[in-house]
C-alpha cells in the first residue's frame, strides 16, 4: 500500500504573467483538497495582458481592464507580492524581496519558473534617460498622458523649434510591440488634433526606426512590405536597416546620418529573458533562457517546470526542419504551454507521465490603429478592416476571465458610440507637484 503524504506538496510559481496565472488557474481547478499548496510570487498584484497595452495607451480600452487581479481570481492560491532575487534549487529555496524591503526565503517541493522577459536595452547614449518602454500598464498609462501632454505644450508655445521637437515622436523597434504601439498612438494623436485649433495633423511627426531590413518578422515578408506602405501613407517616416546611435538630451542620431530632436522616444527593440535566471543554479542557454524539455520540465531537473518567454522550449512542430527550433516568445504559446504545464504537474503528482507540448503556430495578428490591421493566420493573408476584427476577436478570446472579456467588449462598444477620450491626465505622472507648490505659497 502506497504511503500517504503527511503534508501537501508545496508548489511555488515564480511570476504572475501568462504562464504563472494560467498555471495557477489550472492547478487550483484540478487539485484535490490537501493534495498540494500553491504559492505565486510576482512584484505586481496583477497579471497584464500585454497585447492590449497599445489600445490601453491609445484610450480604446480602460487600463484597469487589461489587468487581472491575482488575488481575485486565484482564491485557492497564496499570492505574495515580492520580487525574486535568487533561485537555489539544490536547497529547494528561492530568495524574494517584499515591497517593504525585507528578504524572505521560500522553500518548495515543485518549482514553476515563469519570470518572463524584460526589455533588452542596448548601450546607446541617452537611452536609459530618454527612453520609454511599453511592457507594463504603468508605461502604457504614462505614454498616453505623455503624448497628449506634448500636444498641450506644443499648442501653448510660440517657439517654432520647441514646437517641432514636442510634436516629434520616435518609436524604435519594428516588431509587433513597436508597430502596434506606433499605429495606435499615431491614430490617437492625429484624432486629438481636431480639438487643437493651432495644431494640424500634418504638424505631427511620427518616426519608426528598425535595424533590420523589414518589420513584423512574424508574418510573411509581403505583409511586412504592405504594412510599411500603409504606415507611410499615413505620413509615418520609416527607417529600415537603420540603427539608433544616440538619444542624448532628446537629440536622435541614426546610423544613416539622420538627426532630429524628439521629446518622445519609445523603445520596443526586443526583449531578453529575466536576468534573475543568471542568479540561479538551473541550466540556461546562450540567450539566458532556461533549458527545457518538450514536457516543460527543466533539463536535468524533473521537479522544476518552465514555459513562456524565459524558457527555451523545443518547437516540435518545426524540429524536422530545424532540430534546435524553440517556440517563439508570444502570448499564443505562453497560454497554451501553461495549460499543458498545469496538467503535467497534476499527472506527475499522481504518479503519471507528463505529455509533450506540441502546438503548430496558428499565425500572427496585429492592430494598426482603429479599423486597420494585418494578419497572417491559418495560411491566409488578411489586411485592413477584416484583419482588425480578427485581431480584436482573437485577443478578446485569449483575455483571461469572463469579467475582463466583458469589460473590454463594453469599452469597444462605448468607444464606437462616443469615440475615444483624448484628455491628458498628465498630473498622474507627478501627483505631488501641486501639493508641494501649495506648501511653498
Amino acid at each position: 500500500m502506497a504511503a500517504v503524504k503527511s503534508e501537501p506538496t508545496r508548489i511555488l510559481i515564480l511570476g504572475g504573467g501568462y504562464v504563472g496565472l494560467y498555471t495557477a488557474l489550472g492547478l487550483q481547478k484540478k487539485l484535490r483538497a490537501n493534495e498540494a499548496s500553491v504559492t505565486i510570487v510576482d512584484p505586481q498584484p496583477h497579471m497584464t495582458y500585454q497585447p492590449f497595452l497599445p489600445e490601453a495607451a491609445a484610450g480604446a480600452i480602460e487600463p484597469r481592464h487589461v489587468v487581472v487581479p491575482l488575488r481575485r481570481v486565484l482564491k485557492r492560491c497564496h499570492v505574495l507580492t515580492a520580487r525574486v532575487n535568487k533561485i537555489e534549487h539544490e536547497r529547494k529555496s528561492v530568495t524574494v524581496e517584499a515591497a517593504d524591503g525585507h528578504i524572505e526565503q521560500l522553500n518548495y517541493d515543485v518549482l514553476v519558473v515563469a519570470l518572463g522577459a524584460v526589455a533588452r536595452l542596448l548601450p546607446i547614449p541617452g537611452l536609459a534617460e530618454q527612453g520609454i518602454g511599453i511592457k507594463t500598464i504603468g508605461e502604457a498609462i504614462y505614454l498616453r498622458n505623455h503624448v497628449l501632454t506634448k500636444l498641450d505644450q506644443a499648442s501653448s508655445t510660440l517657439d517654432p523649434e520647441l514646437r517641432k521637437r514636442l510634436l516629434t515622436f520616435t518609436v524604435v523597434g519594428g516588431g509587433f510591440a513597436g508597430i502596434e504601439a506606433l499605429a495606435e498612438l499615431e491614430d490617437m494623436s492625429r484624432f486629438a488634433t481636431r480639438y487643437y485649433e493651432n495644431i494640424h495633423p500634418s504638424d505631427i511627426r511620427w518616426v519608426l526606426v528598425e535595424a533590420a531590413g523589414r518589420i513584423l518578422p512574424e508574418v510573411r515578408e509581403t505583409l511586412g512590405v504592405w504594412t510599411v506602405e500603409q504606415l507611410e501613407r499615413r505620413g509615418i517616416e520609416v527607417f529600415l536597416s537603420t540603427a539608433a546611435k544616440s538619444f542624448e538630451n532628446g537629440h536622435v542620431v541614426l546610423s544613416d546620418g539622420t538627426e532630429f530632436d524628439s521629446d518622445t522616444i519609445i523603445w520596443t527593440a526586443g526583449v531578453k529573458a529575466n536576468p534573475v535566471l543568471a542568479n540561479s543554479d538551473l541550466p540556461i542557454d546562450k540567450r539566458g533562457r532556461l533549458e527545457a524539455m518538450a514536457s516543460l520540465q527543466v533539463v536535468g531537473h524533473p521537479d522544476v517546470w518552465t514555459a513562456g518567454d524565459n524558457a527555451a522550449v523545443p518547437d516540435l512542430s518545426r524540429t524536422e526542419q530545424d532540430p534546435t527550433a524553440t517556440t517563439p516568445p508570444n502570448a499564443q504559446h505562453a497560454v497554451r504551454q501553461a495549460r499543458v504545464l498545469s496538467a503535467n504537474i497534476i499527472r506527475v503528482l499522481r504518479g503519471g507521465q507528463p505529455k509533450d507540448y506540441f502546438h503548430k503556430n496558428l499565425g500572427a495578428v496585429a492592430g494598426l490603429g482603429l479599423h486597420k490591421g494585418v494578419a497572417d493566420a491559418l495560411n491566409l493573408k488578411i489586411k485592413g478592416f477584416p484583419a482588425w476584427l480578427f485581431h480584436r476577436a482573437y485577443h478578446l478570446k485569449a483575455m483571461p476571465t469572463f469579467n475582463r472579456k466583458t469589460r473590454i467588449l463594453l469599452d469597444w462598444m462605448l468607444g464606437g458610440l462616443f469615440r475615444r477620450e483624448v484628455v491628458s491626465l498628465g498630473q498622474i505622472n507627478n501627483p505631488k507637484e501641486e501639493f508641494a507648490r501649495a506648501s511653498k505659497s
